[in-house]
């Protein structure tokens, strides 16, 4: 199983040194990625509740960057780890712009690039970018067939419900041939079905396994309906880590825990099938330097196993 990181791109330590220091400490523990997700706005009062058990949006997001910039700025300072999002709110951008971005990404990057994509959870960020919340589900399939157009066609031109985009050449192209994997963020039964039949993958986050690994059948029947390849989607597992001194009853994990039990989690993960787990160590409480050391101690203990 692969073993990631989130950036610091969120919070106090978003910044270039606190980027740097967690891009060098990745590479040199072993850690095979780096994540980094999306915000654009970050109110007092949400219009709707954050996805988690106490509705809470974390305060950290009031201080974001922008995920591809960041992701760029990344890429110049490391080798090998791949670069993910998680998750890009792929509806913000017109189609054609997002995919001159995902490929300039995935070629600065030398073909490093995992695009996740989500439709986020706040009404509002969808109003300050001026894309409505209804009908996302299909706003989301042309994003989809745009994309894949434009990375497979030399010459390319698309006329949908949504969008229209004149006829063009397309000279560049992303150096994973004949895409980026796309994976998608999605908990609906319709949205585990889209995976299925569409992505190249999951980005769940961190839940009990059994119920994760339900909702993983669906996603792989849905492949076989669709005359696809199951064993070719791959699941990456965001883990938000809410640390606790003391050991918490199983009935609590993976919402919050000892590390000893988030890195069991992550071995149990592994033999449960999961292809990736990235942490993301900016939920809990921590100093860029607490953080690091987190880091070394997660893999330590995960990679012992």
């Amino acid at each position: 199983m692969k073993l990631g990181l989130a950036l610091p791109t969120f919070g106090p330590d978003a910044c270039p040194d606190g980027i740097v220091r967690v891009c060098r400490t990745a590479e040199d523990m072993g850690y095979d990625s780096l994540w980094t997700g999306d915000r654009v706005l970050a109110p007092h009062v949400p219009g709707a509740p954050y996805p988690s058990a106490d509705g809470e949006m974390p305060r950290a997001y009031e201080n974001h960057m922008d995920p591809l910039v960041a992701l760029t700025f990344a890429a110049s300072h490391t080798t090998r780890v791949h670069l993910g999002t998680s998750t890009l709110n792929g509806l913000w951008l017109p189609p054609v712009m997002l995919a001159r971005s995902l490929t300039t990404l995935d070629v600065l990057s030398r073909g490093r690039l995992v695009v996740g994509l989500g439709l986020g959870w706040m009404p509002d960020e969808y109003t300050a970018v001026s894309v409505p919340w209804k009908g996302r589900g299909a706003r989301l399939d042309e994003t989809l067939d745009v994309l894949r157009e434009y990375w497979a066609n030399d010459v390319f031109s698309h006329q949908g419900p949504l969008f229209t985009i004149p006829e063009t050449v397309v000279g560049l192209k992303p150096r994973q041939r004949p895409a980026p994997p796309v994976l998608l963020a999605a908990f609906t039964p319709g949205g585990l079905r889209r995976i299925g039949r569409r992505l190249d993958g999951w980005l769940p986050v961190a839940m009990p396994l059994p119920h994760l690994m339900g909702m993983w059948q669906v996603i792989q029947k849905a492949a076989v309906e669709a005359d696809r390849d199951p064993s070719a989607l791959r699941m990456a597992l965001r883990v938000n880590p809410r640390l606790t001194d003391s050991s918490t009853g199983a009935e609590r994990m993976p919402a919050a825990g000892t590390l000893a039990q988030y890195v069991d989690y992550a071995r149990a993960a592994a033999e449960a099938g999961v292809h990736e787990v990235f942490v993301d160590f900016g939920q809990t409480p921590a100093s860029l330097a607490e953080r690091v050391d987190l880091t070394g101690r997660f893999i330590e203990g995960v990679r012992r196993g």
